[in-house]
């Protein structure tokens, strides 16, 4: 599949890129070359392939579920501007 030096300009124009003569040549042959893959990788018969979420069978290794911290809630209500029944109060900005 090809792209043409129009698609190029429209698509540069679209998305506000200032783009010089020689550079769209470049990009037409560049784009081009994608575009010529995608069409090879659209081409491959996958049919028989099992769709998957990841190529390996890896699990990932999680941290243990525990507190590691503690609660300071206290401390940092003590230094907030205005706190009513352990919230914090802010000025109202939705009408």
């Amino acid at each position: 599949m090809a792209i043409s030096r129009e698609d190029i300009e429209k698509v540069a124009l679209l998305a506000r890129i200032r783009l010089e003569d020689s550079q769209i040549a470049s990009l037409e042959n560049d784009l081009g070359n994608i575009l010529n893959l995608v069409d090879q990788l659209q081409a491959a018969d996958t049919s028989s392939v099992e769709p998957l979420a990841h190529p390996l069978d890896a699990v990932q290794r999680l941290r243990a579920d525990e507190v590691t911290e503690s609660n300071q809630r206290e401390a940092f209500q003590r230094i907030a501007p205005a706190t009513e029944d352990g919230l914090y109060l802010v000025p109202r900005v939705i009408e």
